[in-house]
């Protein structure tokens, strides 16, 4: 991988980590279209390392408030109605579903899961949910009332997607405006919850940067700064916009992105396992 690639996909990761419009197709995708190797599960994980360090940075005083309130909820039992509290106990048991599947197809995520056939559809379908999702969302419900059922359905639509071309926010997203949670309820938590999953990928596969088929470490880890720099300011606009706006635009863009690669792979202009070596 060279430097202007790790540029280019830097900024790729970083664009569309929280949009719901899938990372991991579009980091895929470039790569086809640019004619270089499929730059990988690992370097996928890796980078969002960056991505995710800007949630940490955008929300601290939000994560520092969780984690005092749910730390304090383990030695008081009293505490353990404090919002926060269970905000945090939410996330952990959001987060099971996605750490339970990973490691179960972990193979699949590295081969059969990025075929570009796979990604096209998860474009257009999971572009057709958020769309019903937007348009039956009745934006009544605040995190405060979040509960255990709801935090496992988010977990759930979290893993989704483990397939490229889902989006993990579109997924959290879609599941909490279906639950009746206000747009940018959903979207916090959407940030939230991928916290550990993020963290925990991440770490796990940077071992195997540098090591066979995977980017080498400099230039994996230039990406994963420019991601977190393009990330965080993508954190700050994507929460003004949705406060007032639908996510028609993100729709449309899903919908035609998967029908032009759909057609591009039918007229064999790119092949759907191009560059995963």
């Amino acid at each position: 991988m060279s430097w202007i690639e790790a540029v280019i996909l830097g900024l790729v990761q970083g664009l569309t980590e929280f949009l719901p419009i899938s990372s991991s197709a579009h980091l895929r995708i470039v790569s086809v279209l640019a004619g270089w190797s499929d730059p990988g599960a690992a370097f996928t994980a890796v980078t969002q390392l960056g991505t995710e360090t800007a949630v940490l940075l955008y929300f601290r005083r939000d994560i520092g408030r969780i984690v005092r309130a749910w730390t304090t909820s383990l030695v008081r039992p009293e505490a353990r109605n404090n919002p926060d509290a269970r905000l945090g106990w939410y996330v952990i048991l959001g987060t099971i579903p996605i750490a339970v599947l990973g490691l179960l197809l972990q193979d699949s995520i590295e081969t059969v899961f990025r075929d570009l056939r796979l990604t096209a559809a998860a474009l257009v379908g999971f572009g057709l949910v958020l769309a019903f999702a937007d348009h039956a969302a009745t934006d009544r419900k605040s995190l405060d009332e979040l509960r255990p059922r709801s935090a496992v359905l988010f977990g759930l639509a979290q893993a989704l997607a483990l397939i490229p071309g889902v989006s993990r926010s579109g997924g959290t997203i879609a599941a909490g405006l279906l639950m009746d949670f206000r747009r940018e309820a959903a979207a916090r938590y959407s940030f939230l919850l991928a916290i550990p999953a993020v963290l925990a990928s991440g770490l796990l596969e940077l071992t195997k940067i540098g090591e066979g088929n995977a980017p080498p470490v400099a230039a994996t880890a230039l990406a994963t700064v420019v991601a977190f720099g393009v990330g965080y300011a993508v954190i700050a606009w994507f929460l003004r916009y949705i406060t007032h706006h639908r996510f028609t635009p993100f729709i449309i863009y899903r919908i035609a992105a998967g029908i032009l690669l759909f057609a591009l792979i039918t007229a064999g202009t790119i092949d759907p396992t191009a560059g995963n070596g």
